[in-house]
């Protein structure tokens, strides 16, 4: 029960002002949060945090992670 509202949340914080970035951090959350790694986890809700552009800029391969498990979150998001 834990996981699922903790998703509920995070749903609503995917959704972005654009359509594609919802598409893309959507996906990431119905195919792999639940089976991801607590870093993983983490870095992808850091990744929710940031601004539109800088996150389209990362997904885009346009900017670089920080680290690398916010890298291999952002590989997994790319494969949508």
């Amino acid at each position: 029960m834990e996981l699922k509202a903790e998703t509920g949340k995070l749903r609503w914080r995917c959704r972005r002002g654009m359509r594609e970035l919802d598409q893309v951090t959507e996906s990431f959350l119905n195919e792999h949060y639940s089976t991801a790694t607590p870093d993983e986890r983490a870095a992808f809700e850091r990744l929710l945090e940031l601004p539109d552009p800088q996150l389209l800029a990362l997904i885009l391969n346009q900017e670089i992670a920080d680290d690398s498990t916010t890298e291999h979150v952002l590989a997994k998001m790319r494969q949508r």
